[in-house]
């Protein structure tokens, strides 16, 4: 299926993460039977098999099942995306928003399809410099546009939280392909998604 919300968790791995989790609990000093900790291990194992739900996912199915034929050919541009997901490096959260635009060539797609393209993405183990190409990629290969435009930005808690501890920092990445290698037609994408347009 391509996107689905968890309602029920595999068991078996629920219950090897916990046993995992537990067992992480008690290394970083902690008394895992304590009243507060008791069910800790398995709403983490829960949460990250929801966190991670990328991973059963098809970005190309997602696209295909609302792909529809259209003659309109002008840019359609969904922006201000939410995403959540965890860099694979220390495995804590970045979250941010994405800004993506396409211009068909025949075939469009519904509009929440392409915010669920970033879910498919963002819900694994990520660097949002992958996520940025692999979310291009995927609507380029499957919609045929004339091109694709991509840009993400994000705040990291692997920067904030530790390490340099740089509370206001912000990554921003971008891919772009076909129309949007041109400098005109980049530009204009860049100018309406910074553009305060209500």
């Amino acid at each position: 299926m391509a996107y689905k919300k968890i309602e029920q968790y595999d068991e078996d791995i629920t219950n090897k993460l916990m046993e995992n989790y537990r067992s992480s609990i008690e290394l970083l000093g902690e008394d895992a039977n304590r009243e507060g900790l008791l069910k800790t291990p398995e709403r983490v194992a829960k949460a990250m098999q929801y966190i991670t739900a990328g991973y059963n996912m098809d970005a190309r199915e997602v696209l295909n099942s609302a792909k529809f034929h259209e003659s309109y050919s002008e840019m359609v541009i969904v922006k201000d995306i939410e995403l959540y997901s965890l860099c694979e490096h220390h495995m804590l959260p970045f979250f941010g928003k994405a800004h993506i635009a396409y211009i068909p060539n025949g075939w469009i797609t519904g509009l929440s399809k392409i915010a669920r393209v970033v879910d498919c993405f963002a819900r694994r183990l990520q660097v949002q410099e992958r996520m940025t190409h692999q979310i291009l990629d995927a609507i380029q290969e499957t919609l045929n546009p004339q091109g694709v435009a991509v840009v993400i930005e994000a705040k990291h808690l692997c920067m904030m939280m530790r390490g340099v501890q740089k509370q206001n920092s912000v990554t921003t990445t971008s891919a772009f392909s076909g129309q949007f290698e041109k400098n005109e037609t980049r530009s204009e994408f860049l100018k309406l998604i910074t553009a305060d347009l209500y």
